[in-house]
């Protein structure tokens, strides 16, 4: 038993993972979920409002909100 601790957990997961038949399916159904939060909800719900300006012309942008967001 020279194994370590590390390799010990890694087989352990690793075995785990290998004869799950529901979670496989949870697991499936989750990596999804997270892939349309993520990218497809981000392409057109977050657009990118900044991106054909300069550095400076983006600072000044985030600089002016911070200061009128602060003094309501």
């Amino acid at each position: 038993m020279n194994d370590s601790l590390l390799t010990r957990i890694w087989i352990f997961y690793r075995d785990g993972f290998r004869e799950m038949t529901l979670g496989r399916t949870l697991w499936t159904i989750i990596l999804i979920k997270l892939f349309i939060m993520f990218f497809i909800l981000k392409l057109f719900f977050f657009p990118s409002f900044l991106g054909g300006t300069t550095t400076e012309e983006k600072q000044q942008y985030v600089g002016e909100e911070l200061i009128e967001r602060a003094n309501p």
